[in-house]
């Protein structure tokens, strides 16, 4: 059963894109990813399926209903958008007790075991919070009715890393424990550690749907060497090598392929330094793009 549903989602703003017939399904108790450069259209498509603004053509579903036409639907997922804002003079608890009241259930308990996960003080005001714990407020918003369908937009944004791990295994808790959840991010490494799918987007359009399992198949490397004397130019002709750069005696390029392999042939060179690291997202982009030409 698929819990979203969207088809040839197109939303246009003016002369202005936005997003231009998106499709996809995310599968009842999956992890989805949802990935791409900040305006790419992930926001966009996330308050288009919300029923937060119209679609100028496709339609999108969650559990099977539009958010236009069924708005009661809402009351089972929880929602957390990229930026958070409240009325600055009310008391945390004050502010999440009256979201829970829109729930029609009891949410005290599920409110304090939140608060103490994410470290979050319930007896300040709003005003007096940082843009992190602002955002731990709005975490424990989202799930403190125990939804069913969990929608996150750049969620971890202003948390400290400590934070972020807490917050990741509190999603994969509500997970097991039931809930489906869209995850959308513009870092690949935070999607690539808790989603089973995940959706590529830029510039409105979705470029790749594609399971975790095969990206990390398909592990691509970022390496930067730079060198005491020539560098040598045969590294550039080894299989898996691409976007090669040569400047002065420093080289860098993207390496797919046995890494065991290639530090044997940089073990050979005269290295004054050196760091491997990912890709960033613009250049596994540019990946796709030349496997699709």
């Amino acid at each position: 059963m698929n819990v979203i549903e969207i088809k040839n989602l197109t939303k246009q703003y003016g002369r202005s894109r936005g997003i231009i017939d998106v499709n996809l399904n995310v599968e009842q108790g999956e992890i989805f990813g949802f990935i791409g450069p900040n305006g790419a259209g992930k926001s966009t498509t996330i308050r288009t399926l919300l029923g937060l603004i119209h679609p100028t053509s496709g339609q999108a579903t969650i559990f099977g209903k539009s958010c236009f036409e069924h708005p009661e639907v809402r009351k089972e997922l929880g929602y957390l958008p990229s930026e958070v804002f409240y009325y600055d003079s009310m008391r945390v608890i004050d502010l999440l007790k009256y979201s829970a009241s829109f729930y029609k259930k009891d949410c005290t308990k599920r409110i304090h075991e939140l608060a103490e996960i994410m470290d979050l003080n319930l007896k300040k005001k709003i005003n007096d919070l940082s843009f992190g714990n602002k955002k731990k407020v709005g975490i424990v918003q989202g799930l403190l009715h125990e939804p069913k369908l969990i929608i996150l937009d750049e969620p971890t944004s202003g948390l400290d890393p400590l934070m972020q791990q807490k917050f990741f295994e509190l999603i994969r808790e509500e997970n097991k424990k039931g809930a489906t959840v869209f995850f959308s991010s513009h870092i690949l490494t935070e999607v690539q550690k808790l989603c089973d799918r995940v959706a590529f987007i830029k510039e409105g359009r979705i470029i790749k749907l594609e399971k975790i399992s095969t990206l990390q198949e398909n592990n691509y490397k970022r390496i930067s060497i730079e060198v005491k004397s020539k560098i040598p130019q045969e590294i550039q002709h080894v299989d898996g090598v691409s976007d090669f750069k040569v400047k002065g005696n420093a080289v860098n390029f993207i390496y797919r392929g046995n890494m065991n392999a290639m530090i044997k042939i940089i073990a050979e060179m005269d290295l004054a330094n050196i760091s491997i690291g990912e890709p960033d997202l613009e250049e596994i982009f540019m990946h796709y793009y030349e496997k699709e030409n």
